[in-house]
């Protein structure tokens, strides 16, 4: 059985087989792959505990699937093309023979280390070939890995580690982006000073900084490799094993690391590859995202490796040393599928075309879009400028808990509407719901977006806290996987994203939990509390607004104060969840029980000046007028 989709029609005969009989469509697209047992059930499921277990029995590993059972065939063929910061530096490449030998020497280092089975490891890295080396490393030896975005700081990094209880971290002495060198080690030894559980950190040198070593726990990368054998035999993991932990913000403010396994999101991870973005043999994809977040570890490690494909990893940023950057890594590689942020497509339409024209994207046959519901205007022009209205946009749903694209069209097979996700993929059955639970059958009604049937790829837990992932996820409504998100469906059966539904705040694409910014906001010396709501944004979708009440009435001070917080916020978190708007208030609009409405922060965030619906509840109305009075 082939995992490509060659139609429309062929789609939707899939989309009814996969929901009539759900076990023997995914069982014949995992028969594709090798299997060092095969399953004894292709699925055991309920949402009540929730428990999920896809192809249980099923003995593998996963990278004997993206390496091993591609080199009779692939062995020279490139798969990353590497392309650094520096326009001026001189990029890599690596084929899929000398990636296997890499991994391999890597995963050797990591058994000298003691590293084992189940043991979790943390990794910390720029965006370098040596990040992926390590990623597959860690899931040939057994080892869980949990790659932490190297935007976040020393406060979020120890966080993270210590909550996998990890025993190592895989870091470098610093990266480049832009104009700017960021110092990693430093941030790591920091992180790491209270978490026990942490035995070796491993540095790559990537900027020559010399950083300081420390004895009997630091190891230098290269020095853990040489001399290390190009064979490794796979660890036999368990379809249900964990392949690795990715923490993601919640609506409280501890982050919570959602778990994938082995056999299901390997499954689903290269299946919704190969049909969204119609990958070919012979083709180039370049997915722009880092591989801290779900997008780099689904699209750039795992479903391109494991659909043997050819990749680009970029270390830079789309504005340096021009607002060109992206276009000119397209002419250069003759990238055919381009996955970016509808975030840095805003930010590139602001920058004119006449940058875009100088470079000739004719190679690209399909763009898609990722993190956040793209606008209409955002939308024309990427298809318009960047596709020359031929590629077909796939405007992509998914979340860092569903592993894979849920919702998008399927390259050019599909209809296209601005601003609509698309068809769900076959397998996947979404339904929306009205706040009693009851499912909305109606055309161009908003609900909440909930899914009734399992996927391969479905988080399985929340690590050590089950019954978060029930209250997360499962809660909500009975029966129903809870994504969050609001939604609407039109007369052709097209989904459309309305956004967040829950405390959690999209800023281009990445979700934080409004507790966490607050938390973060309320560790200042200056602060009394605060509340954070989300406000629209012309490039990030959305902002962050932060309502503040402080402990000093010295107005000359408040710039001061606002400057100390933004500070605040980069140590606890990192400068991605930095503040845009910091409005300091003498009070915040509570009701009698003590709780902050946040319905009436949001709409004075967005420009609202009146009209906030009932607030007979408030303890003190009149600091509501005052806020607005005074909003920015």
């Amino acid at each position: 059985m082939s995992l490509r989709i060659q139609s429309f029609e062929e789609y939707q005969a899939n989309y009814k087989n996969s929901v009539e009989n759900p076990e023997q469509f995914w069982g014949e697209i995992a028969e594709t792959f090798f299997w060092q047992k095969k399953w004894d059930n292709v699925l055991d499921w309920n949402f009540n505990e929730p428990s999920i277990e896809w192809f249980k029995g099923g003995q593998l590993n996963i990278t004997e699937n993206l390496l091993d059972r591609h080199l009779p065939e692939r062995a020279n063929q490139v798969a990353f093309y590497w392309e650094p910061n520096d326009i001026h530096a001189e990029g890599k490449s690596i084929t899929y023979q000398e990636l296997h030998n890499e991994v391999c020497k890597f995963s050797n280092g990591l058994k000298e280390l003691g590293i084992e089975k189940g043991d979790r490891v943390c990794i910390y890295m720029p965006m370098v070939l040596e990040s992926v080396v390590a990623i597959l490393a860690c899931a040939r030896v057994g080892a869980v890995h949990s790659i932490i975005f190297a935007g976040f700081s020393a406060h979020a990094l120890a966080d993270r580690v210590d909550d996998a209880k990890a025993k190592l971290v895989i870091t470098a002495d610093g990266l480049n982006r832009g104009t700017k060198k960021v110092d990693l080690k430093s941030m790591v030894d920091e992180g790491i000073k209270n978490c026990p559980s942490i035995e070796n950190v491993i540095i790559l040198n990537c900027i020559d900084s010399q950083p300081t070593m420390q004895e009997g726990r630091d190891i230098d990368y290269y020095q853990l490799i040489n001399g290390q054998s190009t064979m490794f035999q796979a660890e036999k993991m368990e379809a249900e094993d964990m392949l690795f932990i990715l923490y993601t913000s919640g609506s409280t403010g501890k982050p919570k690391g959602v778990v994938h396994t082995c056999g299901g999101y390997m499954v689903y991870t290269s299946y919704s590859f190969e049909n969204v973005f119609q990958y070919n043999e012979g083709d180039v994809f370049w997915c722009t995202a880092d591989i801290g977040w779900i997008t780099g570890h689904s699209y750039i490690v795992y479903g391109p490796l494991l659909s043997g494909a050819t990749s680009v990893i970029f270390e830079g940023i789309p504005t340096f040393p021009d607002a060109g950057r992206f276009w000119q890594v397209c002419e250069k590689y003759k990238v055919n599928q381009f996955y970016t942020a509808p975030t840095a497509i805003r930010a590139l339409m602001s920058h004119g075309t006449d940058i875009v024209n100088e470079y000739d994207l004719s190679s690209l046959k399909v763009i898609g879009s990722v993190g956040e519901p793209i606008n209409e205007e955002a939308w024309n022009w990427y298809y318009e400028n960047i596709g020359k209205s031929k590629c077909p946009v796939v405007d992509t749903w998914w979340q860092t808990e569903t592993g894979g694209i849920m919702l998008s069209g399927l390259g050019d097979l599909s209809p296209m509407n601005p601003t609509h996700a698309g068809y769900p993929l076959p397998g996947i059955q979404p339904v929306l719901l009205d706040s009693k639970g009851n499912e909305i059958t109606e055309n161009e009604k908003e609900g909440y977006l909930c899914m009734k049937f399992p996927w391969p790829s479905i988080l399985r837990t929340t690590y050590g806290d089950h019954e978060r992932c029930k209250n997360t996820y499962f809660s909500n409504y009975d029966g129903y996987y809870f994504t969050g998100d609001g939604a609407k469906r039109n007369k052709n059966g097209m989904y459309r994203i309305i956004g967040r539904v829950d405390d959690v705040i999209n800023v281009s694409g990445h979700r934080f939990g409004t507790a966490e910014i607050e938390c973060a906001i309320n560790t200042n010396k200056f602060v009394i509390e605060s509340a954070v709501v989300g406000y629209p944004h012309d490039i990030k979708g959305q902002g962050i607004y932060a309502y503040v009440v402080i402990d000093i009435e010295n107005e000359e001070d408040y710039a001061i104060i606002q400057s100390s917080i933004i500070d605040s916020v980069s140590n606890e978190i990192g400068r991605i969840a930095k503040p845009d708007k910091i409005q300091i208030v003498t009070g915040l609009p509570k009701t009698r029980s003590g709780k902050i409405m946040r319905r009436i922060l949001r709409k004075i965030a967005e420009g609202e000046k009146a009209n906030f619906g009932d607030t007979s509840t408030l303890l003190d109305p009149n600091v509501v007028d005052s806020i607005v009075e005074n909003s920015i």
